[in-house]
């Protein structure tokens, strides 16, 4: 269950900040664990631009984003809201292309193809988005629908022809490039989303580029509910 569209009501309020909910996703918070319905809410705001690791290495279970976003980042959250986000099992399948959809993204994400023997999850808190979230994001318009936007490549969406899939979608953002969690598996890059609105992974070793703005993700524990407000900027939702 995903949220979708230029500016759906999907606000919610966490760490005493804006904070926007992707959706409802099955997720585990050990390898081969349970799966539980959990939250994944995205940051509303970039907390700056960063290298995705500072070796030029794209293995996200030891990257230098990883460990900040779970190390310094991670221990600056209020208590009280860190209390409610829990372990997740973060799938980090890798895809050689962005020359496809998002329904295939989503595919590879979860699958084994990866560089040089990455692993293929980790299990942490605080990640990124994934290619597939940004592409499912949208809700299409009057020109490009919903299904000719999912069924675009990404890398493809800056084309004039199909600007409904980017305008119509909460998660583009037109003066920033967007860093996600998903490595490029056949060379040692990592894909992003960029500022005109299309997906593209670096074909080298430069995890390094450090002009590229960081959005933290998490899921919150199963047992997290929304508590009160409209998920409207002016009144968002709140969690307990």
């Amino acid at each position: 269950v995903r949220y979708m569209g230029a500016n759906p009501n999907n606000y919610v309020s966490f760490n005493n900040e804006l904070w926007r909910i992707i959706g409802v996703f099955d997720v585990a918070s050990t390898d081969g664990g349970k799966l539980e319905k959990r939250l994944k809410i995205i940051k509303q705001e970039s907390i700056g631009t960063m290298n995705w690791d500072d070796d030029s290495i794209n293995n996200w279970t030891t990257s230098s984003l990883k460990a900040y976003l779970n190390g310094g980042y991670y221990i600056g959250i209020n208590q009280n809201y860190k209390s409610l986000i829990g372990d997740a099992k973060w799938n980090l399948g890798g895809s050689p292309s962005s020359s496809i959809g998002a329904y295939e993204f989503y595919e590879y994400e979860r699958g084994t193809t990866v560089y040089s023997g990455r692993p293929t999850y980790w299990i942490g808190k605080i990640g990124l988005m994934y290619p597939s979230d940004y592409g499912y994001a949208t809700s299409g318009g009057n020109t490009t629908n919903i299904s000719s936007c999912l069924e675009k490549e990404l890398y493809n969406w800056d084309d004039s022809n199909y600007s409904d899939c980017k305008n119509n979608n909460y998660l583009y953002n037109s003066s920033l490039y967007q860093w996600t969690i998903t490595p490029v598996s056949d060379v040692g890059g990592v894909f992003h989303v960029v500022d005109s609105g299309y997906v593209y992974g670096f074909t080298t070793n430069t995890s390094n580029y450090y002009d590229i703005s960081t959005f933290p993700v998490l899921y919150l524990k199963s047992s997290v509910q929304i508590t009160g407000g409209e998920g409207t900027f002016e009144n968002p939702y709140t969690v307990g």
